[in-house]
């Protein structure tokens, strides 16, 4: 075989494994969609089904800032179903949930507190970044920067974004890791009304 002939079987086992990549992917996002991606572990129905007894996770308190510099701690919300998520404007999956947070917020706001949590790290995310991307986007729910990463911590967030349901009564209920849809959160809602 000559150099030519090498090169072309090259690029055509080459385009042919792209091919095969570009079917399973097509395939495998059919069947998983991580739009539709609450943990319902914790899902009370679901206890009741397995007739087992489980301890309920209470949520960790931290300390955020809102807008205008005043502390805000998640316990101040409790009393009410919680949505806490967790975001950067620097993250392509958290813009694309934004605005069906957005909707959501402005359909359920007054029976659920989100608590819509920015990780300002003053490296990628700063707040003026973070109130710069709500303002140019005219979101209305509640932001609140966690300027000191408290919240961050006390979560172990390693991902963003994360969104956990939080019950009236201050337990974790379930959680979705990555971006979800409006359907999707007020299937978490749902589970903490």
């Amino acid at each position: 075989m000559n150099k030519n002939t090498k090169t072309i079987l090259s690029i055509i086992a080459f385009a042919l494994f792209i091919a095969a990549a570009v079917f399973a992917y097509n395939t495998l996002s059919q069947k998983v969609s991580p739009r539709n991606n609450i943990d319902t572990a914790q899902n009370g129905s679901e206890v009741e089904q397995n007739n087992q007894e489980t301890e309920k996770l209470k949520a960790p308190d931290f300390m955020v800032y809102d807008k205008d510099g005043n502390s805000v701690k998640l316990s101040d919300l409790f009393g009410k179903p919680i949505v806490l998520n967790f975001w950067a404007s620097w993250c392509p999956p958290c813009k694309s949930e934004m605005p069906e947070f957005n909707e959501v917020y402005n359909e359920l706001g007054e029976d659920v507190s989100f608590m819509m949590v920015d990780l300002v790290d003053e490296q990628r995310e700063t707040k003026e970044k973070g109130e710069q991307y709500i303002k140019e986007q005219g979101f209305t729910f509640p932001v609140y920067y966690d300027i000191k990463q408290d919240a961050a911590y006390n979560y172990g967030i390693r991902s963003i974004p994360t969104t956990l349901f939080i019950d009236k009564d201050g337990y974790i209920i379930t959680g979705a890791q990555g971006a979800i849809d409006a359907q999707t959160l007020k299937k978490g809602i749902d589970l903490i009304k």
